[in-house]
């Protein structure tokens, strides 16, 4: 079935958009929009694919659901369009780039500029109704990005993968530690961040890394 999404993308997920569940899921996906409210808008679903081809991705940050209030979602894991608020769990990402690199926080929440340098933004479930979380899952989308996550496992190499929280652990449990660098701590949320998320100096190990393999850091 035809999906627009970039071609670098396409290209290596062809075969999933003719599997069955994917043709359920994209009827289920179109039903919703034309019944509900539903987040993110339809043209920004594949958001963080478009504006991080397969070729630049360097590093793979993984989220559970987009965020279900107006006007935050926009396609890329934990971040918010201009001139929105930041929700909590952004706000202590952003805390701990502070304490780990010195970075003081941005004026603005959307994190399009990490997704130019190579930063996947990856939320499991790709739609969800509006103030319900968790509304989609379970419908398809985690077989999908369980798919892109194992072809970005098995065809890259040295690929940081920030696993923040039991869900996003459980979605890596594949990833081959011996050619990528996994990285494991609790959630950002203020429900656990202060258990292991601050100071975990995840941005600089990264970055670490990164130029281990002559790979450009990341300016966070």
């Amino acid at each position: 079935m035809e999906v627009k999404i970039d071609a670098s993308w396409k290209l290596k997920l062809a075969g999933e958009f003719e599997k069955e569940y994917f043709i359920r899921l994209a009827e289920f996906v179109k039903d919703e929009y034309k019944t509900n409210t539903i987040y993110p808008p339809g043209s920004l679903i594949f958001n963080s694919f478009n504006t991080c081809p397969f070729d630049k991705v360097k590093a793979v940050i993984i989220g559970q659901d987009p965020y279900h209030g107006p006007d935050q979602a926009h396609g890329l894991c934990f971040s918010v369009r201009e001139g929105i608020g930041f929700p909590p769990s952004l706000i202590n990402i952003f805390k701990e780039i502070e304490l780990d690199m010195g970075i003081p926080r941005p004026k603005s929440g959307n994190l399009e500029r990490w997704a130019a340098q190579g930063v996947l933004l990856l939320n499991a479930t790709l739609t969800v109704r509006a103030h319900q979380a968790g509304s989609h899952q379970k419908k398809g989308w985690e077989q999908f990005t369980d798919s892109v996550i194992s072809t970005i496992n098995s065809e890259k190499d040295h690929i940081v993968f920030f696993l923040w929280g039991a869900y996003a652990q459980k979605k890596g449990e594949a990833i081959d530690r011996s050619r990528h660098l996994v990285m494991e701590s609790v959630h950002p949320s203020p429900l656990s961040a202060s258990r292991g998320f601050f100071g975990n100096k995840h941005f600089s190990r990264c970055n670490d890394y990164l130029r281990q393999h002559d790979i450009e850091p990341v300016n966070w």
